[in-house]
């Protein structure tokens, strides 16, 4: 509904949609829901397109925050557990006459740097170039978790395969001993592998950012560009000149003297972001182009949801007393609705969100 006088008003408030045209009296200005500054309903069209390129926006973000979340969390966990550097082949001269340890795991301080300079990097997303659809945005949050757990996916997997390769490397039939590479000391494998999962972090960002498009079909603000070279720049100097020192107990050295190693984990970084992209528009595709789309999505949300909720029950029981806090909260959720509303898929992603957040 569109007015301009007074008798306009209750109609104006009344409507889904109320708007006052430009000129319009204080009456139905204050009983529409948009107001128009300029002449014509032109303004309208411009209000719908940035509407569209907010919600790309907030549809990007989403999607890098939960895969960068995942990537992290399973990165850490599987490596804690998988991988005992003590079971590989050690050099014959350990550093200051250390042996490996029996689990891996890197410094809280490592861990800092890498969330602080990806949140930095992050809010520059608000900035970023975005395009509108031309068609009206819905919310699909099964679609949105499944793209980005393919984007964490491959993140984690190259992470775990590096850990490997850096691991091994002291084997004469491992990778990089194919390759012409020497064996590298616990300490740069400590750092390197702080470099992978930071440069991996920040071009997820360049590649969640562009939704179903590759990464090189949308510009990007140079304030987002500018962003990412400052943390990348950051994250490769200090992997170079790290001091030799020992954060939490865990050796750590600066990769100065292994400058063939620095490179080589830049490559591999980028030779698996193009994987990585590669991936998410082939799951993009594949949910657009399958004839019961909704129904195979709503079904994976719902089995999703299901996993997760399981999860952090079981989890919650066995972190007393603080997690006892989300057991409860989900539970009376649970018993204070219908079932089928319950696992509403959009709902209980939310949730499950909002638990992992907390």
């Amino acid at each position: 509904m569109t007015g301009d006088g007074v008798n306009d008003a209750p109609a104006l408030k009344r409507a889904d949609i109320g708007i006052a045209v430009a000129g319009a009296t204080d009456a139905a200005r204050a009983a529409a829901d948009i107001v128009l500054t300029e002449e014509g309903l032109g303004t309208i069209i411009h209000g719908i397109i940035l509407a569209r390129e907010i919600f790309q926006r907030m549809s990007n973000f989403i999607t890098y925050r939960i895969s960068a979340t995942l990537q992290l969390l399973l990165f850490f966990f599987i490596a804690i557990f998988a991988f005992h550097p003590s079971d590989y082949d050690e050099p014959d001269d350990p550093d200051r006459g250390l042996a490996w340890p029996e689990f891996f795991h890197m410094p809280v301080l490592m861990l800092m740097l890498i969330t602080l300079l990806n949140d930095g990097t992050l809010i520059t997303i608000a900035y970023n170039y975005a395009e509108a659809s031309s068609t009206p945005d819905r919310w699909n949050l099964p679609v949105v978790f499944v793209a980005s757990s393919v984007l964490a996916a491959v993140s984690c997997l190259s992470s775990l395969l590096l850990l490997h390769f850096l691991l091994d490397s002291w084997n004469p039939d491992g990778l990089l001993q194919s390759l012409g590479m020497a064996g590298v000391q616990y300490g740069q494998i400590t750092t390197s592998i702080y470099l992978k999962v930071s440069v991996s972090d920040f071009l997820t960002l360049f590649s969640a950012r562009t939704g179903q498009l590759f990464f090189w079909q949308v510009k990007p603000a140079a304030i987002l560009m500018a962003g990412g070279l400052v943390a990348l720049s950051i994250s490769s100097l200090l992997s170079i000149f790290w001091p030799d020192s020992e954060p939490d107990g865990i050796l750590s050295q600066g990769l100065q003297g292994q400058i063939g190693l620095f490179a080589f984990v830049w490559i591999y970084c980028i030779i698996f972001w193009f994987i990585q992209d590669f991936l998410k528009v082939a799951s993009y595709k594949v949910c657009s182009v399958h004839l019961k789309f909704w129904m195979g999505a709503h079904i994976l949300g719902k089995l999703i949801c299901v996993v997760c909720f399981f999860f952090l029950f079981f989890f919650s029981l066995w972190s007393e007393p603080i997690c006892s806090i989300l057991r409860k909260r989900v539970l009376s959720s649970y018993r204070s609705q219908p079932k089928s509303s319950f696992w509403s898929s959009n709902r209980c992603f939310t949730k499950i969100l909002f638990i992992t957040d907390f």
